[in-house]
């Protein structure tokens, strides 16, 4: 056995010997634990700093090299170039004849990554226990070691049981290599897209165009096995995607939602779109909010406000229609107690008779009449004559108060918006019937807000009506099945959409910080309950991730919604639902949030403040990795994480169509009539 093993080596060993006879750059010179430095020949191909001009040579900054030990090789960076310091004399590394006669005064320093096995089917492993001897040689890296270095050799699959026989791809091509002449740059499928990224850079750096084609490399390969059964969901801030997945080859789906409000501008499509896209007009019914986010919606404080909402909420379930007869009684309690209340605490009798009235109004006793009671409460000179009718309604109401009642709690039914406002108002009138005479001054501005709310064009979205609805689809479920395109019953559940597109660009951070948090809890919430864990993957893309999961909450911030991202960034794995941030400003993003993300995409980012939290948050990448992100052309970015196995500077790939997120072109637009301005609305 070990004869046959050695045998094995020896013939690696040969191959490897033979091969960097022909790929050779030079020896190395000097070994630290930390840098290798390297005397090349002058034979070898090209050495020579190059920027992003297209030009591919073999030996520059950021390339790697191989330096063949007994069973592997050892992969190193190229960090730096230089001239030999004394350049008249030949380095004792080139020892032979030939090699005095070709000796270059060009060196290498190098940086050790790891080691890649001589047996290709062996991948490449990060860290290096046998450090090369001194002259050992250095050889330059080929295409075929790319992948192998990188892990992405996309290799076909079959799938069993598709007719004809159809591969699906373990890898995705995003750009073509800065450092590696002519190398398509691909990341591992599993590693990127089943867990959490950021894409970051200054504007106008390419981080839309980034996204955009990566949606359009992952779902638009027709020749392929279709995407059917993935999911992206965008938050769409800025208005710019929809274009961008317009073209998705069939039988891909988009479904295309929008806030509408009174002050919306109209949609105005610069160009046509097919039949398979879904346009909808977005609502979130209210009563699918949790009592936590009514409080934070409605910035209730702890002490008294809270537990009135909590109340209020728990009392709009006594307002549906349809309630069953122990809530029937429990809400003739309720009222008879608030109305007992205004007869023996009002200021006066006319007050006392006013505020019965504006109750009554709204709502009914179920065993006394209304206008019976209204009937028998008439004010002569302050006060409520004649005795003997205003003992009997006391009586009456007396008889509807139960020995033992408790509010109901909020268990997330549909109620009008409207009720709302008028449940509030009882939970404060049943807390003062209890002797809490404080409560309505502290609850002044809770119902301040709350009424805000009902009138505010746009938080329309959010204050769905129920006339003629059918109770029974605005289930969560239901709801969020409409954002994964899922349609049918249980047994025959369909995708009918892959791509969701939110479009939030016509409204302000308060409105978006509602959506992205709610929606994202009801996906969450949704895949923890799925009977088969993990087998959903669902992707959020949250485009200006620092608006709405920021570091440090915001005066203007009504619902905190870094909560459900941390926890979505913490456990989503899990549950197969994964977060792709893209910001402009990553010092501003929620550190727990960005931490969680394994991989990343970093365009041009020139603030220090920016670059050195990026450097707080990846302690695996070197410094020198980072000092290119200020220089980067745009377009172009650095990769780095678990989908890529060292980092990686690329140009990438043109998405086509492309976002509308087009830079102006000042010089045309400045340089016309002023009659001709006729563009805004």
């Amino acid at each position: 056995m070990w004869w046959t093993s050695w045998l094995a080596s020896r013939k690696m060993a040969t191959v490897a010997t033979s091969d960097s006879r022909r790929r050779r750059l030079g020896a190395v010179i000097d070994v630290t634990a930390e840098l290798f430095r390297v005397e090349m020949t002058e034979t070898a191909d090209g050495y020579t700093l190059v920027g992003f001009d297209g030009q591919h040579y073999v030996a520059r900054i950021g390339s790697l090299v191989l330096i063949p030990l007994t069973n592997a090789y050892v992969v190193a960076e190229v960090t730096g170039l230089q001239e030999r310091p004394d350049s008249s004399t030949v380095s004792s590394a080139l020892r032979s004849l030939d090699d005095v006669m070709n000796a270059s005064s060009r060196q290498l320093t190098l940086s050790p990554l790891g080691t890649l096995p001589f047996e290709e089917s062996k991948s490449f492993s990060f860290g290096v226990s046998e450090f090369p001897p001194l002259y050992a040689d250095v050889l330059h890296v080929e295409n075929r070691d790319l992948d192998r270095i990188l892990n992405v050799a996309n290799q076909e699959v079959e799938i069993p049981g598709s007719s004809p026989t159809a591969t699906k791809l373990n890898s995705l091509t995003i750009g073509t290599s800065v450092v590696f002449s002519d190398y398509d740059v691909k990341v591992r499928i599993n590693e990127f897209f089943g867990a959490h990224s950021a894409i970051l850079g200054n504007t106008g750096s390419g981080k839309s165009c980034t996204i955009s084609s990566f949606l359009q490399e992952a779902l638009g390969k027709p020749d392929l096995v279709p995407t059917g059964g993935s999911t992206f969901v965008l938050f769409d801030t800025n208005g710019e995607y929809r274009r961008a997945v317009s073209k998705l080859p069939s039988p891909i789906q988009r479904t295309y939602a929008r806030i509408e409000h009174a002050h919306a501008a109209p949609l105005t499509p610069d160009e046509p779109y097919d039949e398979r896209e879904t346009l909808i007009h977005f609502e979130l019914p209210h009563w699918l909010l949790t009592l936590e986010e009514w409080e934070l919606l409605l910035q209730a404080s702890d002490r008294v406000q809270r537990p009135v909402l909590r109340n209020a909420l728990g009392l709009t379930s006594l307002f549906a229609t349809g309630s069953s007869a122990q809530l029937t009684e429990l809400r003739d309690h309720i009222l008879a107690s608030c109305l007992l209340h205004l007869l023996m605490d009002s200021e006066s009798a006319t007050a006392a008779r006013s505020r019965i009235a504006g109750l009554l109004n709204v709502y009914e006793l179920q065993k006394i009449s209304n206008v019976e009671i209204m009937s028998r409460l008439t004010v002569s000179y302050g006060e409520f004559k004649p005795e003997h009718d205003f003992k009997w309604v006391q009586g009456a109401l007396n008889g509807l108060l139960l020995s033992s009642a408790e509010i109901p709690s909020y268990k997330n039914q549909p109620f009008r918006f409207s009720d709302l406002e008028m449940a509030l108002n009882m939970a404060i009138l049943f807390e003062e019937s209890h002797g809490n005479r404080r409560v309505r001054d502290n609850c002044s501005t809770l119902l301040t807000r709350v009424k805000s709310l009902s009138t505010r064009d746009e938080f329309e979205f959010l204050r769905v009506g129920l006339d003629g609805a059918d109770i029974s689809e605005l289930t969560p479920d239901l709801f969020v099945d409409k954002l994964l395109g899922i349609a049918g019953s249980r047994e025959e559940r369909k995708k009918s959409s892959q791509v969701y597109v939110l479009d939030l660009s016509t409204v302000d951070d308060e409105v978006v910080e509602v959506v992205s948090s709610v929606v994202t809890r009801l996906i969450f919430d949704r895949l923890r309950r799925t009977s088969s864990r993990n087998t959903y993957p669902v992707n959020l893309i949250l485009e200006e991730a620092h608006r709405y999961v920021p570091r440090l909450a915001t005066a203007a911030s009504t619902l905190d919604a870094t909560r459900i991202f941390e926890r979505v960034a913490k456990e989503g794995r899990k549950y197969g639902l994964f977060l792709m941030l893209s910001s402009q400003r990553p010092s501003e993003i929620s550190g727990t949030v960005l931490s969680q993300c394994s991989n990343y995409v970093i365009h041009r980012i020139q603030n220090p403040e920016d670059l050195q939290h990026i450097r707080r948050m990846t302690p695996f990448i070197s410094d020198s990795v980072l000092n290119r992100l200020a220089s980067l052309p745009k377009q172009y970015a650095l990769l780095f994480g678990t989908s890529v196995s060292i980092p990686t500077t690329f140009l990438v790939r043109t998405a086509n169509p492309l976002p509308q997120s087009d830079d102006s072109d000042v010089s045309t637009h400045w340089y016309r009539s002023p009659e001709t301005i006729r563009d805004l609305p």
